[in-house]
């Protein structure tokens, strides 16, 4: 089994910036794929970013340009600049291993960008 525990959210002013950290625990050796969902009120859940063991990274088009993922064996972190409104959302951290059979999922960390 592992276990995900997400850090790092909190409110912030649009514009500024915030660092999520999610720490992995338990079997973190069969994880491959580490990366970010986020929902936000009324909507469904959107993938975020994800990187992998070998350093290949991806984002989604909304975040593209302004989220940065990076990784450190079982910890992953998601730089966030020039935040809106619009990226208020609670962030799901998620982890698989190189099959995706098995998924694993954090506890939600809130984001609030509000003036």
């Amino acid at each position: 089994q592992v276990q995900l525990v997400e850090s790092g959210g909190g409110l912030v002013q649009p514009g500024r910036s915030l660092r999520l950290s999610c720490a992995a625990s338990g079997n973190s050796f069969s994880i491959y794929f580490m990366g970010w969902y986020r929902q936000a009120p009324g909507k469904q859940r959107e993938w975020v970013a994800r990187i992998a063991n070998n350093g290949d990274s991806a984002y989604a088009d909304s975040v593209k340009g302004r989220f940065a993922i990076s990784r450190d064996n079982a910890k992953t972190y998601l730089q966030m600049d020039s935040l809106k409104p619009e990226d208020t959302a609670i962030y799901y951290c998620w982890a698989a291993t190189v099959t995706r059979l098995q998924t694993y999922w954090g506890q939600g960390t809130q984001v609030t960008v509000s003036s």
